[in-house]
């Protein structure tokens, strides 16, 4: 048989045989290794894969690690955690829902709202929607809320923190599809093309961010026309309400200072997203102090579990690593140019098609997961079609957060479930989500027939 054919084939069967392994529900990272290395090992004896390839990896992972941008990951982390652990959180979400308390379906908008102010100050999604469980299901369950309608705004308002900045996934996504593009431009003859930067997919994802809490916030409208029993009015007694104002500006001002200080100078060029995570850790710090809330158990809780969120996304990425050599030096790359290239549809064949593997990926893997699996084997052929790189990015982005709410394996759906009353069914939960998605997909489906929405901006502040 063609060695050529014969790698490709190989390639093929590694990546239908990877997914097979992690729906048995093994670890990703030693999953992706694992598989990958048992593959070269009969790629090599049958000639189409030499062991000496693997040479790169160590260089690689180095790379990866010392690499000035990635290094705004645990900062961030640092930041949400912080934030979560001091209790900044807390007092944002019952100071809001006093404040939307007096409208039908206020309890929801204040979730929605406080889950975009946590997205664009933490960008962790497991916090969020944790914290936002713990505290707003409970409250809005005694107003008497459909409990599928408020499982639903829990799950949907604490994954925003996948798309609005600054959030770690399009971090990892910018510095990958820097280099790709780059790759990709200097093989069609463009020595000096347009770099891509985090910052760029920042700022794209800005519009499509907000778009996303516009739909969230006009069902919650539609749901209090249409069926006012499902989240009725929570009255704030007439005492509480004099000091409301004071509430809500000491609750609210001080982490809406902190978002500016952080996205402002990152989207103003003052600032690389490194240096405006170690401005967004350091800010943390200072407002739970300035509350009294910074003590050594919560410094060591915060230290502790941003090192361990940390080492599971550099885990999976050289899992990853190791499936990406493996994948393209057995012919893996051409496979899937081959197989996009002669889809139906052209580009946006391509695009729709990849897009909807990611979507179903989502069922069964982490955002991590899926974006350095599929990235590095789908974006330079996507790349080399003419596809805009922010606008590719972005777009991942949000397909990748509805993958956090997709029964049934959906990472927010396991998280509320986790902290969620037992009168609260999975089932509910399930139901729940689903009307989210569908907005969700109808964000994607704007974002395909309007790209500016993604380009707009990041043209706007750096072209």
């Amino acid at each position: 048989m063609d060695p050529v054919l014969l790698g490709e084939i190989l390639a093929g069967l590694m990546f239908f045989g990877i997914i097979g392994f992690l729906m048995l529900g093994f670890p990703v990272a030693f999953t992706l290794a694992g598989v990958s290395l048992l593959f070269g090992l009969v790629g090599y004896w049958l000639g189409v894969f030499s062991p000496t390839n693997l040479g790169s990896l160590a260089p690689r992972y180095i790379g990866f690690m010392t690499n000035e941008v990635l290094v705004a990951v645990p900062l961030f982390i640092f930041m949400g955690v912080m934030l979560e652990r001091s209790k900044i959180a807390e007092q944002l979400l019952l100071t809001m829902g006093k404040l939307f308390g007096n409208l039908r379906g206020g309890l929801g908008i204040s979730v929605i709202v406080v889950g975009a102010l946590l997205a664009a100050s933490t960008g962790v999604v497991g916090a969020t929607v944790v914290t936002m469980g713990l505290i707003s299901l409970p409250a809005m369950m005694r107003a008497g809320y459909d409990p599928r309608l408020a499982s639903g705004v829990i799950c949907a308002s604490g994954t925003l923190g996948q798309i609005i900045p600054p959030s770690t996934v399009l971090i990892f996504m910018g510095d990958m599809l820097s280099g790709i593009n780059a790759q990709v431009q200097m093989a069609k003859g463009n020595f000096a093309p347009s770099p891509v930067s985090v910052g760029d997919l920042f700022a794209g994802a800005m519009l499509p961010g907000l778009l996303l809490v516009g739909l969230y916030l006009a069902w919650m409208v539609v749901k209090a026309v249409i069926d006012p029993e499902s989240c009725p009015a929570t009255p704030v007694p007439a005492d509480e309400r004099r000091h409301l104002f004071r509430e809500v500006l000491v609750a609210l001002v001080p982490p809406l200072l902190l978002i500016v200080a952080v996205l402002g100078s990152i989207l103003g060029g003052i600032a690389t997203p490194t240096e405006a995570a170690s401005v967004g850790a350091v800010g943390a710090m200072v407002l739970a102090a300035a509350r009294w809330r910074l003590s050594f158990t919560v410094l060591r809780e915060a230290v502790t579990s941003t090192a361990a969120i940390t080492c599971m996304v550099f885990i999976i990425l050289f899992g990853a690593s190791v499936f990406s050599i493996v994948f393209r030096l057995m012919g893996g790359d051409n496979l899937v140019h081959e197989f996009l290239t002669a889809l139906p549809g052209g580009t946006l064949g391509a695009v729709a098609l990849v897009m909807f593997i990611m979507f179903l990926l989502g069922f069964i893997l982490d955002t991590f997961e899926i974006i350095f699996i599929v990235i590095p084997i789908t974006a330079p052929v996507l790349l080399n079609l003419g596809v805009d790189p922010v606008w590719l990015g972005v777009i991942v982005g949000v397909n990748l957060q509805t993958s956090f709410l997709t029964p049934p394996f959906g990472f927010a759906l396991f998280y509320l479930r986790g902290v969620a009353h037992r009168s609260v069914s999975t089932g509910m939960i399930y139901r729940g989500v689903l009307p989210f998605v569908v907005l969700q997909l109808i964000a994607i489906a704007l974002m395909f027939t309007f790209p500016e929405l993604a380009t707009w901006l990041p043209d706007l502040l750096y072209r």
